[in-house]
């Protein structure tokens, strides 16, 4: 099968859409509800914090992949600047991350497509992962189309609800009261509610995991990773707002569905349909550029001996890393299967926070000749990160914590294993 380079077929548009699917898909439909939990209306605030960071990570995340242009990101770019040990780090918490978000998007997939008891639900989640593991199978150009088609679609239906509530006449401003809903609130609060906003950001990751498939990467990656960011926040503004104003944070911190939730409140029931379709092709868009970001780092990773070195297989005709994506496909389906991971954002941004620490301070160490942005932007960007890390659910940092010593501890006793112990002198 071979282990030889990834095909180029990618160019911005393309790149921008992989983005695009995996952070608009990952949280527009999900996470408003957790926030709201965490600090009320604070969430726009929250939202804004995780937004400033999240341009900083993207800004180091595009000037690395520009002086590196191969698969696994801040994996790769960890290892060239800090060391291994700090490369393994970020790959780790990438992988194992979003792995278990991979998991949450086919069961928010099949939550919002397949009404019912709760074994039919996985059933059509396992079924989902293994149609998109096999679309990655047959290559890169055919994930960005579907992509493509996911994104707008899914941008359609947000537009319908937000005009729905618009002009449903039961928005109100006083719904924007309470800054506290049912959580923590104040500056600890809005911070926590940073942290899980931030998760929904991630997705230009995806665009930076894959600088081996797109064509001339110093140009097209630093362009598409800002593009894609602007655009994301730009329409989970509209859309918090919209949510806030028709169901008040209250409603939308007890919601299973905050966005159906919104649009009932606002009186606009006919399009409750419109949200469920919008919601199932926004997490199976999502869970389509997850599935290829995380089989290129894999892919990385493997190359390094840092996973098992026959997940670098690249098949021959269609240029993918298909071991590595097969072998995904089915650790994504146990999961589904098996585990509740209702409480998976809060994991998964953990670990890529930590993995965009890695990232800023790989960054922050490249010569004039490589920068692109101000080192300063690095430096708020590794802080931000930390301090978000810091405030998430106490259960997350302590799943997350965990995590990490066991691929730490694993990766040191593989070492130790590969590593000859020295020979004693030989006695005279």
């Amino acid at each position: 099968m071979g282990s030889g380079p990834l095909a180029r077929q990618l160019g911005t548009a393309d790149a921008v859409v992989i983005g695009l699917g995996s952070m608009i898909g990952a949280g527009v439909f999900a996470v408003f509800g957790p926030a709201a939990r965490a600090a009320g209306t604070g969430l726009l605030i929250g939202l804004l914090i995780a937004a400033v960071i999240a341009y900083c990570n993207a800004v180091a995340s595009a000037q690395l992949a520009a002086a590196y242009p191969t698969s696994g990101g801040t994996y790769v770019y960890g290892r060239e600047r800090l060391g291994h040990w700090w490369g393994f780090t970020a790959g780790w918490g990438f992988v194992v991350g979003k792995t278990a978000s991979c998991a949450a998007m086919a069961l928010t997939f099949a939550s919002y497509a397949v009404p019912g008891p709760e074994w039919k639900q996985r059933a059509a989640a396992v079924a989902c992962v293994l149609g998109l593991a096999a679309l990655n199978y047959r290559g890169v150009t055919k994930t960005a189309l579907l992509t493509r088609v996911l994104v707008a679609t899914s941008l359609t239906a947000l537009v319908v609800v937000v005009v729905s509530i618009g002009v449903g006449g039961h928005a109100s401003s006083a719904n924007l009261d309470g800054w506290s809903a049912m959580g923590t609130g104040g500056a600890y609060g809005i911070l926590q509610a940073a942290g899980l906003l931030f998760f929904a950001f991630a997705g230009y990751a995806r665009i930076a995991t894959m600088g081996e498939e797109v064509r001339d990467p110093q140009r097209t990656i630093p362009r598409a990773i800002p593009l894609a960011l602007f655009i994301t926040v730009a329409v989970y503004l509209v859309v918090a707002v919209t949510a806030l104003l028709a169901a008040g944070p209250h409603r939308l911190a007890t919601a299973v569905a905050p966005l159906t939730a919104a649009v009932q409140a606002a009186g606009a029931d006919t399009v409750a349909p419109v949200v469920r379709i919008g919601g199932a092709l926004a997490a199976l868009g999502a869970l389509l550029a997850l599935l290829a970001g995380i089989g290129r780092t894999s892919l990385a990773m493997a190359r390094q001996r840092d996973l098992p070195g026959w997940l670098a297989g690249v098949h021959v005709r269609f240029r993918v890393p298909h071991r590595a994506e097969i072998a995904l496909a089915f650790v994504v389906s146990a999961l589904v299967a098996t585990v509740d991971l209702r409480g998976v954002i809060g994991f998964s941004s953990f670990g890529v926070l930590i993995y965009y620490a890695v990232a800023n301070a790989s960054a922050f160490t490249q010569s004039p000749g490589q920068r692109r942005w101000p080192r300063w932007l690095n430096m708020l960007g590794l802080g931000g990160c930390l301090i978000l890390v810091s405030t998430l659910p106490w259960q997350s940092v302590v799943v997350g914590v965990a995590m990490f010593a066991v691929g730490l501890t694993g990766r040191w006793a593989v070492l130790r294993r590969r590593t000859p112990p020295p020979h004693p002198p030989a006695s005279r």
